[in-house]
């Protein structure tokens, strides 16, 4: 498998069926939605934004094979997101409406980082390379 410029990850997100917000992640992040698909009652069927060019989903639960994490009392994974600041994301994100988890601090491996969790149960690591103590 070769790998271009136009190689990308893009995680998605499952939510619970019936959410009809998503505003969280364009105040916490300020990622822009690119597309919105609705079902006919206004809930989110898929939603695609973008933080930077870094392109994810959220997706409403359509198989038994996907789940929302408050189903599990946990998380599916945690994304990692850089970003120029973490402090100020991390700040940003919590007076949005996610949760701390682990508060960001310095560690020896090279990272600046901190945990979130979001309002819909998926958890985020902050973070940012630091040069190595």
């Amino acid at each position: 498998m070769s790998t271009s410029p136009s190689t990308s990850f893009a995680p998605e997100l499952y939510i619970r069926n019936g959410v009809t917000d998503l505003s969280f992640y364009i105040s916490a992040f300020h990622a822009e939605e690119k597309l919105c698909f609705k079902n006919e009652d206004g809930s989110i069927h898929v939603a695609e934004f973008s933080i930077d060019g870094a392109i994810f989903h959220v997706h409403e639960i359509t198989s038994k094979r996907f789940f929302d994490p408050a189903q599990h009392n946990g998380c599916t994974c945690c994304i990692g997101l850089f970003v120029p600041d973490v402090d100020v994301v991390m700040q940003q994100a919590i007076l949005s409406g996610a949760v701390e988890i682990d508060p960001a601090k310095d560690y020896d491996y090279g990272y600046r980082q901190g945990t979130i969790r979001d309002p819909f149960g998926h958890y985020w690591q902050i973070q940012k390379k630091i040069p190595v103590r």
